[in-house]
Parts: C-alpha cells; sequence; structure tokens
C-alpha cells in the first residue's frame, strides 16, 4: 500500500498530523495498534497552557493555543473545550517575584495576564487555604477532553486509511506491520509518544510516569485550573519522583488531581505511596481536599527530551522519517502546532514560528537505528 504520508502513532499528536495532511490533500495512512487516544491522551488532563521557560517554549505552546482557540466553536460538546483559566498561586514572597516576572514576560509578548495579590487570590478562589502570597491568571488557557479531541481531528481529516496494526519497524520510506504488510511513503513520521524510541530507536526520548485521580462531583469548589508555581520546578526535577498542586475543575464539578513525574518506572500500576504524596501537596493548598471521595485513580507516559522541548522535524538519519513527539507534559497543548509546523515543512512553505528550536537534530542521538 503506497501513500503520501503514514503517520504511526494515533495519539492526539497523530491525529493533528492527519488533520494538517489531510487538509493539504495528501493521501495518509494512520497506523494505531489500540484505540485512538488510548494511551498519553487517554491519561492526560487535557490542559491548554501557555509556559514560558523558554523563549522556544513560549512560541510554541502560545501559537498552538491560538490554533485551539480558533478550533473551538467546532468541536463537539463532549470535548468540553473552555477556557477556564490557570490560577498560578505563590506561596511565598519569593515565588511572587517569579510571578512578577512571568507577568512582564507575557505582557512583552502580548498574552494577556493578571497579578493578583493575596486578597485577589482569596477571593477568586475561596478553597485555597489562607496566607498565600497571590498569583497569576491566564484567562486564555483553556482545558479539553484529550480522547473525545483526538477522534474529533483524525473525523475532521476525513478520509484517512486508518490500520489497527502494530508496527514492527519503519525507516527508509515503508512501513513494516507485525502481520508482515508494508507501508510504503515518502514521509513517515514518528507520532508514537511513549514508544517513539522503539520505532526510531537512539531517539533521546525517555518516559515519565504520572499519576492523576478525579473526584466525585463538587460544582463550585472551584472556578480555575489551579497550579502551585512549584510545579514547574517539579517539572524539571530527573533525578527523584516529584508532585505538585495541580487541580482541575470538570464541567459537571468533578475535580481533577494532579500531578506527578517518575523517571526510571515501567510499570503502569497506580502506586499508593504516590497518590498519597500527590493528595497531601494538594491539601495543603487547598485545605478541604481530603474530605472528597475519590472516584478513580490512574497513571500515563509521557515522553520528555533532555532540553523540555519536543522533537518535530525531519529525521538527522533518514531523511524518509520526520519525528512528532517528546512533547512530555504538554502534548495536549502543542499537538496542534507541531502538525501545522510538519504541514509547513513538508509543503516549504515558512510556518507562523520558526521550526529550528524543535529540530531532532539538535539533540545527539543515543544511538543509530536503521531500518535494513
Amino acid at each position: 500500500m503506497t501513500f503520501d504520508a503514514v503517520i504511526v502513532g494515533g495519539g492526539i499528536v497523530g491525529t493533528a498530523c492527519a488533520l494538517a495532511f489531510s487538509r493539504a490533500a495528501m493521501r495518509v495512512a494512520l497506523v494505531e495498534r489500540s484505540e485512538i487516544g488510548a494511551g498519553a491522551t487517554a491519561a492526560a488532563m487535557g490542559h491548554v497552557v501557555v509556559l514560558d521557560d523558554s523563549p522556544a517554549q513560549l512560541a510554541l505552546t502560545r501559537y498552538s493555543q491560538m490554533l485551539w482557540h480558533q478550533l473551538a466553536g467546532q468541536l463537539p460538546p463532549d470535548a468540553e473545550y473552555t477556557r477556564r483559566g490557570t490560577l498560578w498561586v505563590a506561596a511565598d514572597d519569593e515565588e511572587m517575584q517569579e510571578i512578577c516576572r512571568k507577568h512582564s514576560v507575557y505582557k512583552e509578548q502580548g498574552i494577556p495576564s493578571e497579578v493578583l495579590d493575596a486578597p485577589a487570590v482569596a477571593q477568586a478562589e475561596p478553597a485555597l487555604r489562607s496566607g498565600l502570597a497571590g498569583g497569576l491568571l491566564m484567562n486564555e488557557d483553556a482545558v479539553v477532553s484529550p480522547q473525545i479531541a483526538a477522534r474529533f481531528l483524525l473525523e475532521q481529516a476525513g478520509k484517512v486509511t486508518l490500520l489497527r496494526e502494530t508496527v514492527a519497524a519503519m525507516g527508509s520510506g515503508r512501513v513494516l506491520l507485525t502481520n508482515g504488510d508494508q507501508l510504503h511513503a515518502p514521509i513517515l513520521v514518528n507520532a508514537g509518544g511513549e514508544w517513539a524510541s522503539e520505532l526510531t530507536p537512539g531517539l533521546p526520548v525517555a518516559k515519565r510516569k504520572g499519576h492523576l485521580a478525579i473526584t466525585d462531583p463538587y460544582p463550585g469548589f472551584l472556578r480555575y485550573q489551579v497550579v502551585e508555581l512549584g510545579y514547574l520546578k517539579s517539572a524539571h526535577v530527573t533525578t527523584t519522583d516529584t508532585v505538585a498542586c495541580n487541580v482541575q475543575p470538570k464541567a459537571n464539578g468533578q475535580l481533577l488531581i494532579g500531578s506527578s513525574r517518575q523517571y526510571g518506572v515501567e510499570g503502569r500500576e497506580v502506586e499508593d505511596k504516590i497518590l498519597a504524596r500527590i493528595f497531601e501537596r494538594a491539601a495543603e493548598y487547598l485545605p478541604a481536599l481530603p474530605s472528597l471521595t475519590i472516584q478513580r485513580t490512574w497513571t500515563g507516559f509521557r515522553s520528555a527530551t533532555p532540553d523540555k522541548l519536543p522533537l518535530i522535524g525531519p529525521s538527522a538519519e533518514d531523511e524518509t522519517v520526520f519525528l512528532a513527539t517528546g512533547h512530555e507534559g504538554l502534548g495536549i497543548t502543542t499537538s496542534l502546532a507541531t502538525a501545522q509546523l510538519l504541514a509547513d515543512l513538508i509543503a516549504g512553505r515558512t510556518p507562523a514560528i520558526p521550526i529550528e528550536p524543535y529540530l531532532p537534530s539538535r539533540l545527539p542521538r543515543r544511538a543509530v537505528g536503521a531500518m535494513a
């Protein structure tokens, strides 16, 4: 079977690529061994957020957020796309200095944000504990139901050949399936997320396990997605397990509670000790949380790169393989921008933002794996 492009991975990044390529009149095949969006996409919070760890991260997250806003009117109601807003909470004066720095950066880039003092934070979210120094309100941050969104993107792509198969190998213009079939295309996209390094050996991508929990409905408990500023610090730690307060109110009043990060852990089981740490940390900011009923808990794996930026673009070793992986905790946010950057690159168009910071060639590979 021959196509213009074969995408491996049916998460939100892969389905976004399918849509972007289809809009360019490309004949596309999408290979996914499970259900669409059943992997890391289904395990995610669905937070569409702007972050500024680096200028490249800020550019990518903001560009993609704007693409989400443009798509919002087309999303089905069950995607629950809402400009929920993020309230970044500062625990002390030192964190308030960081709040002010972030506000200055966003203001310079024309991104709306609002600095809140302690009384304003208490008024915005009465469930927060007293004594907090303040916060930063990002009203344009949004939330979406990730798996519903991924399925919608694939539906919008139209005539995409969907193959529910497992990939044995990919490269040199062909994808070999475990059933013996071969797919041929000049463009192969590795959107395998946590499995990306198995599809393209040697990628500088590591699995990072995360836990989430969701409560029974408690309408009115929170208005915004509440995140402690320390979440950003925890995201940079790679030598030990970390937790941070990150709580998202759903449309029906349920509360989605995170978050955790673990390296070097392969098991998918829920770990009680990690959940206990998450709940303990969240309760430091939202004291009433321990009284709420937890309905379900689960885990997922993020794909992380050493410099916290995704791999978007051609592999240095194989001109037919294009990478769309390594998004860590920002896969939902940056999926649309990733797909558009790849589509623009392949079509020879100038992208809305420079693609150079995300090119795979910026990072050394751990090994070079080639398909025979």
